[in-house]
C-alpha cells in the first residue's frame, strides 16, 4: 500500500535497510522525549538484525517531507486467542518536534489502521506513558480507549535471565 503521498508532499514509505541510521535517531529522539535515554541499547547492529536480518521481528514505516525523514513507526504482528485473529502492535510512532500539528502522526495511524484491516487484524492496539496527556488526547481523538482493566508486565535483563535459567 506504500509509499503514499499526501497534497502536502508528505511521503509514507516502508523503511529499507539504508534507513537504519535514521531509525536509531528516531529511536534516541523518543528516548530523550521519553526521558529514558539511559536505556537504549539500540545500535545499527542489532537493527540490522531484528528488522532486516533473516527473521524481521518488526517492520517500520518513515513520513518524508521534503525528502527528509521527520516521523517513524515501529509495530509489529501480534495474535488474539479469544478473537483468533492476527493484531497489529505499534511499539513506537515519533515525529519530530518541529513537525507535530500537521497532520503526519495522525496519517500514520491512518496508514497503520488501514493495514491492520486489510491484513484482516482482529485490533490495533499500543501503549502509551500515562503523563503523556498529549499522546493520549491525540489517541482518544482517534477514537482510541485506554484499556483500565489491564496493567503491563514485564520480566527483563536480569530476571529474564534468572526466570529462564530456572527452567
Amino acid at each position: 500500500m506504500i509509499p503514499r503521498t499526501t497534497d502536502a508532499g508528505l511521503i509514507l514509505r516502508k523503511a529499507v535497510e539504508k534507513d537504519i541510521p535514521l531509525i536509531l535517531n528516531f529511536i534516541k529522539a523518543l528516548a530523550e522525549y521519553e526521558h529514558m535515554s539511559d536505556k537504549v541499547l539500540a545500535s545499527e547492529e542489532t537493527i540490522r538484525k531484528t528488522l532486516f536480518g533473516e527473521t524481521p521481528y518488526a517492520e517500520v514505516i518513515l513520513a518524508e517531507l521534503e525528502k527528509k525523514a521527520v516521523g517513524f513507526a515501529l509495530f509489529f504482528h501480534n495474535y488474539s486467542t479469544f478473537v483468533s485473529k492476527p493484531g497489529l502492535y505499534l511499539e513506537d510512532i515519533f515525529v519530530y518536534p518541529d513537525y507535530r500539528g500537521k497532520g503526519i502522526g495522525k496519517l500514520m495511524m491512518k496508514y497503520l489502521a488501514k493495514l491492520a484491516i486489510e491484513k484482516d487484524c482482529g485490533r490495533f492496539e499500543w501503549s502509551c506513558l500515562t503523563w503523556n496527556q498529549p499522546s493520549l488526547e491525540f489517541y482518544k481523538s482517534l477514537g482510541a480507549k485506554t484499556m483500565d482493566d489491564w496493567v503491563t508486565l514485564r520480566v527483563d535483563g536480569k530476571n529474564l535471565l534468572k526466570l529462564a535459567e530456572s527452567f
